[in-house]
């Protein structure tokens, strides 16, 4: 199963197209509303949110409630896009436009993209390279999520870190069910810091990063491959988490602790018994073994830098006049870690259908099902 996403930022909308989702899916715009409107959630985001009320019009792909086995086009308006209609107007433009941006901001796509595509005004950049887009994915990932909720396949996610504070941990995973939104984070005492040290720096213009943990429960043995470096699970996986805008690192299980440990205390031991067949005591694998998910939780962790807009900017240089000046201030947010990890659900749940359809195919859910449950009465009787 795959998507492509198009649109900027300021444009008209957002659209994405869900291609490989089997026939006979059972699912409603209410289901993706319900994603995008958790998107929109999250203590220290910006004035955008209150502009917008995401909401999906759904193209093509399904009817009376159901799936068709034909690609599924998503739109979502930008309600924003009314006061932005002429800086973004396809119709060539007498003179110089009215919110050029000449001056990058460091760490973002700004100078990199001007440099690439010979651009000198970053507005051709930022349009594309904003985190808005992450709206289409969420989109897409509430239908991905639909299929995982057949084949019996959860996915929950917490904010583990803002700034300096992190949660103590560990994280189960039902620790990360029916947190509040505005700040999910397991701990209460910790999210009450994290909230404090957000809003200091806001008061001070600045922005936070943080991590995010999401967890997939119930996913079968044997998804992705060792066979090929492209196949391999824990690789698509981090592809995916990566491809988060902020996103700098990504960890599978406990792969930053178990760097420095032996290998006794690396690895997680065989089991097997009668009731719960083979199985782990443990899972600092993350779900993954030789790229290929081993029936135990699959658990991630993203790791998202501060955000590049500064409401005190860092020094920059003028793309035209190469004049020394600051990067350039854009309407952002102090911290959307709470919102990444809305976002990290929707890539779990791509990646892992994905990986599912590459397994278990179908052209219809029924088809997907059984062909997932002759597999599991396998595992069971190996």
């Amino acid at each position: 199963m795959r998507f492509l996403t198009a649109g900027e930022s300021h444009g008209p909308a957002l659209t994405v197209i869900v291609d490989g989702c089997p026939a006979g899916l059972r699912i409603t715009p209410s289901d993706i509303d319900f994603q995008l409107a958790r998107r929109q959630k999250g203590f220290g985001r910006g004035a955008r949110q209150r502009i917008e009320t995401d909401r999906v019009e759904v193209l093509s792909g399904i009817r009376r409630g159901e799936t068709l086995g034909s690609p599924i086009a998503l739109l979502i308006r930008n309600r924003d896009h009314q006061a932005w209609s002429a800086t973004m107007a396809v119709e060539p433009q007498d003179g110089p436009s009215d919110r050029a941006v000449t001056l990058p901001r460091p760490g973002h796509a700004d100078l990199p993209g001007a440099l690439k595509y010979d651009r000198h005004d970053a507005r051709d950049l930022l349009e594309r390279a904003s985190a808005r887009e992450t709206a289409a994915r969420v989109a897409a990932g509430a239908v991905a999520r639909r299929l995982l909720e057949e084949a019996g396949i959860g996915i929950a996610s917490c904010v583990v870190g803002i700034g300096p504070i992190a949660v103590k941990g560990p994280i189960t995973y039902q620790d990360c069910l029916g947190l509040d939104e505005d700040m999910p984070m397991p701990e209460s005492e910790t999210r009450d810091r994290a909230i404090l040290e957000i809003k200091s720096a806001g008061e001070r213009g600045g922005t936070l990063g943080g991590k995010i943990l999401v967890i997939a429960r119930g996913a079968p043995p044997g998804l992705g491959s060792h066979t090929q470096w492209d196949r391999k699970l824990d690789a698509r996986l981090a592809l995916h988490f990566m491809s988060i805008q902020s996103a700098k690192a990504v960890e599978v299980g406990d792969g930053v602790s178990t760097s420095g440990a032996f290998g006794k205390d690396a690895h997680d031991a065989i089991l097997y018994s009668a009731e719960s067949g083979f199985h782990h005591p443990t899972n600092r694998a993350g779900g993954v073994e030789g790229g290929m998910s081993n029936g135990e939780e699959i658990r991630i962790t993203a790791y998202l830098k501060p955000l590049a807009t500064l409401m005190k900017p860092l020094p920059s240089a003028d793309l035209i006049t190469k004049k020394a000046g600051r990067g350039q201030i854009e309407r952002s947010d102090v911290c959307a870690v709470p919102a990444a990890a809305v976002i990290g659900e929707a890539v779990m749940a791509l990646c892992l259908c994905d990986a599912l359809q590459e397994k278990f195919g179908g052209d219809s859910v029924g088809e997907f099902l059984r062909n997932l449950r002759a597999y599991q009465d396998q595992v069971r009787r190996f």
